[in-house]
C-alpha cells in the first residue's frame, strides 16, 4: 500500500492529465454535455418509481423516488467506474508502448474521474431533499467513508478486469451486462430492510435464511447502498453488521486483484 501511495504522489500530474482527458473525451461534442452525468440515475429513478406503483415496494417513511435516487448514486458510480477501469489499459495503448510508469494509474484514474459525476448527483440529491423537506443529521459525516469504501470495491473489479481485458477483449464488453444483472442482487429497486424482513424476521428460506442473508451481503454494494441511504436520508448510523461481509470480501479480493494486475503488467506492451 505504501508503494501504491508513493506512485500516486509521484505521478499525480500524469493522473490529473489523464483525468482531464477522460472527462473531455466523454463530453466532447455532446449536446447535453455534463447533463449526461445525471440522465441515467434520474431516468432509472423515474422508471423504478413507475414500477413501484404497480408492485407496491415498501419504502418506509422515506419517499420512494429519493430513496431510489440515493441508491442509484453509489450504484451508478460503481457500475460506470468499474467499466471504465476495466477498459482503461486497452484504451491507452499508445502511452503504454511509449514510456513506462505504473500501469495501475490507468484504472485508478478511471475510477477517481467518476467522482466528478458523483459530485454532480449530490447536487441533485440535495435539491430533492429540499423538495421533500428532509434535513441531514450528524451521521452524514459517514459519507466520505462510504465513498472511499465504494472506490475500494470498484478498484477490486477494475484491477483484475483491466488485466484480463488486455488478453480477452470480450471482458470489457461483457462487464456492463454482468453489472446490470448484479443491480437486481443489490438493494437498488428495493431497500435492504425488505431483504432483512423476509429472511431474518419471517425466515422465508427456513433454516437457510441467515445463510442466504449473509450470502446476499457478501455483495459489497448491499451494505454500501443501505449505509448511504441511512446516513443521508434516515439520519441513522450505518448498519455495520450488514456491511461486514462485503468488507471482508473486499479485504480479501482487493490485494489479490492488485497483485494479479501487477503480475500481468510486464506483458501488457507485448500483448497490446
Amino acid at each position: 500500500m505504501h508503494a501504491v501511495a508513493a506512485n500516486l504522489i509521484r505521478y499525480r500530474e500524469l493522473m490529473a492529465t489523464l483525468a482531464w482527458k477522460n472527462i473531455a473525451l466523454r463530453y466532447k461534442q455532446a449536446y447535453l454535455g455534463i447533463a449526461w452525468a445525471i440522465l441515467k440515475p434520474v431516468s432509472l429513478m423515474l422508471i423504478f418509481t413507475l414500477v413501484k406503483s404497480f408492485v407496491g415496494i415498501k419504502s418506509g417513511n422515506i419517499p420512494y423516488p429519493i430513496l431510489t435516487f440515493a441508491a442509484l448514486m453509489p450504484w451508478t458510480f460503481f457500475q460506470e467506474s468499474a467499466s471504465d477501469g476495466v477498459n482503461s489499459v486497452v484504451g491507452n495503448t499508445a502511452l503504454i508502448k511509449k514510456i513506462y510508469f505504473p500501469r495501475e494509474i490507468f484504472p485508478i484514474t478511471a475510477v477517481l474521474t467518476k467522482l466528478v459525476e458523483l459530485g454532480i448527483n449530490f447536487i441533485i440529491l440535495a435539491g430533492m431533499m429540499v423538495w421533500y423537506e428532509m434535513m441531514p443529521g450528524i451521521y452524514i459525516l459517514w459519507v466520505p467513508v462510504i465513498i472511499a469504501y465504494t472506490v475500494l470495491a470498484t478498484l477490486t473489479v477494475a484491477f483484475a478486469g483491466a488485466a484480463v481485458n488486455v488478453y480477452y477483449r470480450d471482458v470489457g464488453q461483457a462487464l456492463p451486462v454482468l453489472l446490470s444483472l448484479l443491480m437486481y442482487a443489490s438493494p437498488v429497486i428495493y431497500p435492504l430492510e425488505l431483504v432483512k424482513e423476509k429472511l431474518l424476521v419471517h425466515q422465508a428460506a427456513g433454516d437457510w435464511s441467515h445463510a442466504l442473508y449473509t450470502l446476499y451481503t457478501l455483495n459489497p454494494l448491499a451494505g454500501i447502498i443501505d449505509a448511504f441511504q441511512s446516513v443521508v436520508l434516515r439520519n441513522q448510523a450505518p448498519d455495520l453488521m450488514s456491511m461486514t461481509p462485503g468488507a471482508v470480501t473486499i479485504a480479501v479480493l482487493l490485494p489479490l486483484s492488485y497483485l494479479y494486475f501487477k503480475r500481468a503488467e510486464s506483458y501488457f506492451a507485448d500483448v497490446i
